[in-house]
């Protein structure tokens, strides 16, 4: 893959990244500790999971090898709603950079995966990173709405912008 695929990647993550802060925006201030599931992890802790994704994905690349003993800086959980959303975009303005340094023939390099033997840079990211991602996110979205809050549309309208336009149009 050459360094178009790298931009594409980053523009697409990016743009995830916008809708994800969107999404931290709308968690219910007071239901950090919602948990619906009592063996799952909390709204809060599912929150703070997408930047733990960007942050130890992208430091394992970088570092070339992903390992438990890998700690990226400012990982930190915060313990409330409010300073997830901008701890999100601190650990994604830190993770982008390290991708960014990546060059022609790096997505096709294999690099230790854990203890589950090597993967090529460019699963990592798309698979790991990026999907890996927002199959967490939208577990965090479904949360969200139980929890009481209304999260974001991101694909579409959700019910409340619906009911918004619907109203607006006269329908």
């Amino acid at each position: 893959m050459a360094r178009h695929e790298i931009d594409r990647f980053i523009s697409a993550w990016d743009r995830y990244a916008a809708d994800t802060v969107r999404v931290l925006k709308a968690l219910p201030v007071a239901k950090y500790d919602f948990r619906p599931d009592p063996a799952g992890g909390s709204l809060g802790e599912l929150a703070w999971h997408l930047a733990e994704i960007e942050g130890f994905f992208s430091l394992g690349v970088e570092q070339g090898k992903l390992d438990v003993g890998l700690r990226p800086p400012n990982i930190e959980r915060p313990r409330t709603v409010d300073p997830l959303a901008p701890g999100y975009e601190r650990v994604h303005a830190e993770a982008v950079p390290r991708v960014r340094k990546l060059e022609d023939g790096d997505l096709g390099r294999e690099i230790p995966f854990f203890h589950l033997g090597t993967k090529p840079i460019g699963d990592i990211l798309w698979s790991a990173l990026l999907h890996h991602g927002l199959h967490h996110r939208g577990q965090v979205v479904l949360l969200c709405r139980l929890a009481g809050g209304p999260p974001p549309g991101l694909f579409g309208p959700n019910r409340e912008e619906s009911e918004a336009m619907r109203a607006k149009s006269g329908a």
